[in-house]
């Protein structure tokens, strides 16, 4: 089992101590960061680029829903799972493509399937290495990642359709891949 990173964010000190000690439990986790400031936690998690993100849904000043838009505004796609005493935030987490979803207190061994859907998913989807890709490069792969076209992707990136297809050709090439179908299998 390859390691992973997480950070935890959630407003109540308690609950994220309990969070971190349970994951001591788990060896290949890797606990880089513990937030309890959601403003904090965004410029955290954009710098480390963790594996898993751990995060409450009711936060002072801002939801973990925002949070999560905000990281991923940023290009940065870390895998969600919200921990939270309110089970009401399901469905919305379902539509802002959480991995998963705990309800607290946690279980532990909920804490354990979802950590083993993960290393499933990292397993069955390896992760490419994009060292050799520009910055503007690995926006555009994480775009195609994620399902968006050439046009999607050129008005969020407020760059033209060319200028995006030029960009999708380049990263195929220093991949290695056959086609964009390809992205369908990795991670970035």
């Amino acid at each position: 089992m390859e390691n992973i990173t997480a950070i935890l964010v959630d407003d109540e000190k308690l609950a994220l101590n309990r969070m971190a000690d349970i994951l001591k439990h788990f060896k290949h986790v890797k606990v880089i960061s513990t937030e309890f400031d959601p403003k904090e936690a965004i410029e955290r998690i954009i710098k480390n680029k963790p594996d898993i993100v751990f995060l409450d849904v009711e936060m002072p000043g801002m939801t973990g829903f925002n949070l999560v838009q905000k990281v991923r505004d940023n290009f940065v796609f870390p895998s969600f799972v919200f921990v939270t005493a309110f089970d009401q935030y399901a469905i919305k987490a379902i539509k802002t493509e959480a991995f998963d979803y705990l309800i607290k207190p946690i279980d532990i061994d909920d804490l354990r399937g979802c950590l083993e859907r993960y290393d499933h998913k990292r397993n069955h989807f390896p992760h490419i290495d994009n060292s050799n890709l520009s910055e503007r490069e690995k926006e555009v792969a994480r775009l195609i990642c994620k399902g968006k076209t050439s046009k999607e992707i050129a008005e969020i990136l407020f760059l033209s359709k060319h200028t995006v297809d030029t960009h999708r050709r380049k990263i195929i090439n220093k991949l290695g891949l056959n086609s964009s179908e390809d992205f369908k299998r990795f991670s970035l």
